[in-house]
């Protein structure tokens, strides 16, 4: 079964969001104004720059520029001689600097998430006395997506396996995955690259080892009769270790000598020095906070990838957002728990005869698609990927998934036919009574809809209009109700104008 704590919150959320719109917090202005001013005297000297700088060369909008092998050659040999790689360019190194190339558009926007990354990057590097370059490795591992999750379950920026996370103390729930967490997946990957360099005291195996494992590494270097560089090994280690190198010296390439191509940073949502943290006492839901702070779920989501089901769960989470909004959340924080505790007191009721759900296992039969399974128990697709793990290959036949449905009250008729036939005749009139309520003066008459309707527990606007054949718009129109609206079992609603 669900975690109930869980549950209450997501629905909480979407019950309140009327609510949470009547208190919209306001941060104290002068120190909005300090924090506005301290950002900006970094941001001047290290990303602000004058628009004639936008086109350096003075190429055309339009200009894709090409060089000859001896300028890619040179160009990579100053990276190299204020380098402990070896950044060598060669034939093999040349098709992967055209494949970041010809991806204009992805290394645009690389160049502008390198600006929120990469200062983080470099601060943990340097304590950890890691190369600077290595920074790069986030760009052939995850294209610098804190969520990228790879066929075989390898996520984050530095793309950790779930045992190697565990072991460098990247924690992995139900709510929180601190593998897509930025700052302290960088740090884990600081202690395994520190951990290798240890191993093998070559910059270049390391990369091999990072992709392929150590173990992996150790077995070529016995193939190759005790070689100990990764170009004298490479002939015998796996096909993508082969291009792991390559790839990362194209990178090193690509993020420095971008300009010569004509290609610039698109403009990042905002850099690592425009943001701050605070600690969440209490637990708050992505929709609550998105309430009271004036920003969108999609926002926070963009700063806190580490949450997997867009809730803060207590314990000392940290809420990562720009210094503005952080700064309105501690100016405002006692007031903010304060009315979501209020809120919760309030609904708490209703949330406990609605949520009320039953754990079913369904059966995948061949053919069966998840569209299919969710409309015949009455939830979404996304409802059954969060409740499973589903991958991009889909449902294989056989497979069992776990459905969690609202249970539905046993009717009368059935439990009078369990019984005395005398309390079936007296469930029978009121089922006509019912029916009476329920429908229009000539329901008799095929094609005719029901003119009122009765809310039962764990019904939603979604699943009584499709029932009835009728949109959610004019369900809520004909009742006076949004979709933020709250109903109840034993409400009336009507069902025609």
């Amino acid at each position: 079964m669900k975690n109930c704590l869980l549950s209450i919150l997501i629905f909480l959320s979407m019950l309140s969001g009327s609510m949470a719109q009547q208190f919209v917090a306001q941060d104290d202005p002068i120190a909005a104004a300090l924090d506005s001013l301290a950002t900006k005297k970094v941001l001047d000297k290290l990303y602000a720059k004058p628009v004639s700088l936008k086109n350096k060369f003075g190429y055309a909008p339009d200009s894709i520029p090409h060089f000859d092998d001896f300028v890619y050659e040179n160009r990579l040999a100053k990276l190299d001689a204020a380098s402990p790689f070896d950044l060598q360019f060669n034939a093999t190194v040349k098709p992967y600097i055209e494949m970041y190339l010809r991806r204009r558009v992805l290394l645009s926007r690389m160049l502008g998430l390198s600006q929120l990354y990469y200062p983080m990057f470099e601060e943990i590097f340097d304590k950890y006395n890691i190369p600077l370059e290595l920074k790069n490795l986030a760009v052939i591992e995850s294209a610098l997506n804190p969520v990228a999750r790879s066929r075989a379950g390898a996520m984050g920026l530095w793309q950790f396996m779930y045992p190697t996370g565990k072991l460098y103390g990247l924690n992995v729930t139900s709510y929180i995955d601190e593998r897509a967490d930025p700052y302290k997946a960088t740090i884990a990957a600081a202690e395994y690259l520190q951990f290798l360099y240890k191993m093998f005291n070559d910059w270049q195996m390391v990369l091999a080892a990072y992709n392929a494992g150590p173990g992996t590494i150790n077995r070529a270097i016995r193939r190759s009769g005790g070689k100990k560089t990764y170009w004298e090994i490479r002939p015998y280690l796996p096909i993508e270790t082969q291009a792991y190198v390559p790839a990362f010296i194209a990178a090193n390439y690509a993020m420095n000598y971008y300009p010569e191509h004509n290609i610039y940073p698109d403009v990042p949502r905002k850099t690592y020095f425009e943001l701050d943290t605070v600690i969440i006492k209490e637990p708050l839901s992505f929709q609550q906070l998105a309430g009271v702070l004036d920003v969108t779920t999609e926002e926070i989501q963009y700063f806190n990838p580490i949450y997997k089901k867009q809730v803060i769960p207590a314990g000392g989470n940290v809420l990562t957002m720009p210094k503005s909004v952080i700064g309105k959340f501690v100016t405002n924080e006692e007031e903010i728990y304060a009315m979501l505790r209020k809120q919760n007191e309030e609904q708490k009721t209703l949330v406990q005869t609605q949520i009320k759900e039953i754990q079913i296992l369904h059966t995948v039969k061949t053919g069966e698609r998840l569209s299919t399974i969710a409309h015949k128990y009455g939830v979404t697709v996304g409802d059954i990927t969060t409740w499973n793990l589903v991958g991009k290959k889909g449902l294989r036949p056989g497979r069992k998934l776990v459905i969690y449905k609202a249970e539905k009250p046993i009717a009368p008729k059935d439990t009078a036919k369990k019984t005395d036939p005398s309390l079936a005749d007296k469930n029978a009139q009121g089922d006509k009574k019912l029916v009476a309520e329920t429908t229009t003066t000539n329901a008799e008459t095929t094609g005719v809809k029901e003119d009122t309707y009765i809310v039962k527990p764990g019904d939603y606007f979604y699943k009584i209009a499709r029932e009835h054949n009728i949109s959610v718009d004019d369900l809520l129109q004909m009742n006076g109700l949004t979709r933020k609206s709250a109903i109840s079992a034993g409400q009336k609603l009507k069902l025609t104008k």
